[in-house]
């Protein structure tokens, strides 16, 4: 069990932006984390029941969503490409925010990580990570990118939610954030998964993530 803390893309120009994870932001009271490996989704079976959390890899602490603010800085801006493949982001030349797939150390590296979950416990050691809503100023999409730059979506709340992420125990996934207005977003996930040994299906309760984008 982890320290439990409780209180690509085709080639295309992003700004540079310099800047370190605050230990706390002072007006919403959370917990900064806007660089570095963080398993935006953890999640843990324990004691017959999901715990949906955020990991930060860099000091190896868990949070509650609810402590943590995840920050897109105004490096993770782009414009979006006008291969016609990435129209769900909007027109062509339009500004949106991603975080990345592939490791940039100046900005946010989102995961979802089961890694705490033991194979075996669930029924082909499927998880289903389902987002179930996003409020904020734009839309949001998760996506990921094949060596060719091709992208296939996993999220798209521009066309309806909830939408489905499937991975496995003991598994971790990287994909594209992408957020399509600055803003603050609050996007809610659920995770679910069929037992193994009884074949009971078992649901989280709602886990809702606080986002700060290009601000």
């Amino acid at each position: 069990m982890r320290k439990l803390h409780r209180v690509a893309l085709p080639a295309v120009a992003v700004l540079a932006f310099s800047g370190v994870a605050l230990p706390a932001d002072a007006t919403t009271s959370r917990v900064v984390l806007d660089q570095g490996h963080v398993d935006v989704v953890g999640i843990a079976f324990e004691d017959g029941a999901f715990n949906v959390h955020v990991h930060d890899d860099e000091t190896d602490t868990e949070y509650a969503p609810s402590e943590v603010q995840l920050v897109a800085k105004p490096g993770s801006e782009i414009a979006v490409p006008a291969d016609p493949q990435y129209s769900f982001l909007g027109a062509p030349g339009a500004r949106a925010w991603v975080l990345p797939q592939v490791q940039d150390p100046e900005l946010l590296w989102p995961g979802i990580g089961s890694e705490e979950v033991t194979p075996g416990t669930f029924t082909h050691d499927s998880l289903k990570v389902d987002v179930v809503g996003v409020s904020g100023p734009g839309q949001l999409s998760i996506f990921t990118t094949d060596a060719f730059g091709a992208p296939t979506v996993l999220v798209d709340s521009g066309n309806g939610l909830p939408d489905r992420i499937n991975t496995s125990a003991g598994g971790h996934l990287h994909a594209n954030w992408a957020f399509e207005a600055a803003g603050t977003y609050q996007v809610k996930v659920r995770v679910s998964g069929t037992l193994a040994a009884t074949g009971k299906r078992v649901t989280s309760a709602i886990a809702t993530y606080c986002f700060k984008v290009g601000q």
